[in-house]
């Protein structure tokens, strides 16, 4: 798979899944305050993230065979992990996304709290850092940059959608039975990133 569609593809399973900022960004959508400010808030904190992860620590473990090794090999384990646990909600079932309450009602409220929800949150950061970041770690400067816009592309889109739509996915994703397809899917997609990982690996 080129690296932008990899990108693209590991990004929308990480960031799809349930989240604070999902839930942030999506009630803002449908309440329609301030919605595609908060979209723009937390895309612009995954970019920070994501660039940090695919430059910083994918360009740290690049160049050095042993690093790449374990880099890869420890971001394609978390991804098994990410899998195995969608599909399992895929057939247990019970996630829903809740997005009840009112948003947050002034722009500085905003985007403090998307400051909170995607630099503060432990879950943001293991999956912008230091999952696509170690997923980055076998690839050379050009098709790095390539996943890296791959990545960001699946923030923004994903964000600005839930801004835009927040009215028409609200109900929709507040039923178990929407997220247990959409946890099949992102299950089928982590478990195919991470063989494709394994699969490239070379020894040093």
């Amino acid at each position: 798979m080129p690296p932008l569609l990899r990108g693209l593809s590991l990004g929308l399973s990480l960031i799809v899944a349930i989240g604070l900022q999902n839930a942030f960004v999506l009630r803002q959508g449908l309440t329609r305050r301030f919605a595609l400010l908060a979209a723009l808030a937390c895309a612009l904190c995954d970019t920070l993230l994501i660039t940090l992860g695919v430059l910083g620590v994918g360009g740290l473990l690049a160049g050095r065979a042993a690093l790449v090794l374990a880099g890869t090999g420890l971001g394609a384990a978390f991804l098994l992990w990410y899998g195995l646990r969608a599909l399992r909600g895929a057939w247990v079932g019970g996630a829903a996304l809740h997005v009840s309450g009112v948003g947050a009602g002034t722009p500085g409220a905003v985007v403090g709290t998307a400051l909170g929800f995607s630099l503060l949150n432990p879950h943001a950061l293991l999956d912008t850092v230091v999952l696509i970041g170690g997923a980055s770690a076998g690839l050379d400067g050009g098709a790095r940059l390539a996943f890296l816009a791959g990545t960001v592309l699946a923030s923004w889109a994903w964000f600005f959608t839930l801004a835009l739509a927040g009215r028409t996915l609200a109900p929709v994703m507040a039923r178990p039975g929407a997220w247990r397809v959409l946890d099949a899917v992102i299950g089928v997609t982590l478990l195919g990133t991470a063989a494709g990982l394994l699969l490239g690996l070379r020894l040093p």
